[in-house]
């Protein structure tokens, strides 16, 4: 069982970002502290009533959000205090923290190592200067490249590097030097994702009123010459968007594409279990008024059925240098895939099927094409 805590706090929300955030403003972090506290007391409650006891030993912990560094030492001690009241972590195999460059010192980074962060993704994005302004990042080139630094310093065992591409106003050569810059930091990963307009976001709108445009080969010079440099350089692209060095996939984000059951805690939290999805209430104030009421948050629910977990395993697993299972195909989608093969855009296996190095940037089209 994975466990993820979505942290919706940031200094500055970026106009990029669809997932739920806003700035601290007038809410009281120790009460948000507090409540996710609660919301993990009424999750062991429940699993333990309901004789599935396993499932308050998570093999992975990952604090998202927002920005989860940017909460104060003091903060993140009683957080994890409060988590390991309701969750055994003799079985955590990873905890995950992601950070932006500018919220944390080599005494924080410490703290991150002392709590048990064996993990940090640090959303960098870019080097350029330029382009940072563009997404609206509050961090330096100078800021991101010490980040690095300071987690080395402070031994954390794995240190991500998330990265974006497809930014207006980015040229090939300024993706170029990010790559390379990057590489010459020595991370254990890169996260490599393209750019995509979500809605109810500052750039959604600029694409909508034709400030902003895509442009699919653009985006795919771009992959390629990510996939190209990184390769180059030792990582294994194991996913559409990841690239890791030996040993240090992330063993959390496998769980979610492999289709492991999850909790999630915190406002706009989704948890998948026992075949059933909720999801919380996306408003922080609103979270924590209905926590400190009833114990818990939820939402939104609905049943996921076997078409439903077909779909999602189908999609999230073709982006797996793993593949899919063939099970999940039946004879019509089989002669689709067995088409698809002969244009080499894919390999069958004796048990699965996987998309090739050609087929690997269109995913999202060839998973339509099967599901």
């Amino acid at each position: 069982m994975l466990l993820y805590l979505h942290i919706p706090f940031c200094h500055r929300v970026c106009p990029y970002c669809s997932f739920y955030k806003h700035t601290p403003g007038n809410t009281r972090i120790g009460d948000f502290i507090l409540a996710i506290g609660a919301e993990a007391a009424w999750r062991k409650k429940h699993l333990t009533l309901s004789k599935e006891e396993e499932f308050t030993h998570p093999t992975s912990l990952y604090l998202g959000g927002g920005t989860p560094s940017m909460l104060s030492s003091k903060h993140l001690d009683t957080l994890f205090e409060k988590l390991r009241e309701s969750f055994d972590f003799t079985k955590l195999e990873e905890i995950t923290l992601e950070a932006n460059p500018a919220t944390f010192d080599i005494k924080k980074a410490r703290l991150f190592k002392s709590l048990g962060v064996t993990r940090v993704s640090l959303g960098i994005q870019s080097f350029s200067t330029g382009v940072l302004k563009t997404l609206g990042r509050e961090h330096s080139p100078e800021q991101a490249s010490e980040a690095v630094r300071i987690l080395r310093q402070a031994e954390i065992g794995s240190i991500n590097i998330d990265l974006m591409f497809s930014i207006p106003g980015q040229s090939l050569d300024d993706w170029r030097s990010t790559l390379s810059h990057a590489i010459s930091l020595k991370p254990d990963h890169i996260s490599a994702y393209n750019l995509t307009y979500e809605e109810d976001t500052a750039f959604f709108d600029s694409l909508q009123n034709g400030t902003y445009e895509e442009n699919e080969d653009h985006d795919a010079d771009h992959y390629h010459l990510a996939e190209e440099m990184l390769l180059a350089s030792g990582f294994d692209h194991y996913e559409t968007s990841n690239y890791a060095q030996p040993g240090h996939h992330s063993r959390h984000n496998q769980g979610y594409w492999e289709g492991s059951d999850y909790i999630g805690l915190g406002p706009s939290a989704v948890s998948t279990l026992f075949g059933k999805r909720h999801k919380n209430i996306p408003d922080t104030a609103l979270y924590i008024k209905q926590v400190n009421t009833i114990g818990h948050a939820l939402h939104e629910s609905e049943i996921l059925t076997p078409a439903h977990r077909r779909i999602e395993l189908i999609a999230l697993g073709l982006r797996t240098t793993r593949g899919i299972p063939l099970h999940l195909l039946d004879p019509e989608t089989l002669q689709k895939a067995q088409t698809l093969a002969c244009e080499k855009l894919l390999t069958i296996g004796k048990t699965h099927l996987s998309l090739t190095q050609l087929g690997r940037p269109l995913v999202d089209p060839i998973a339509a094409e099967l599901i």
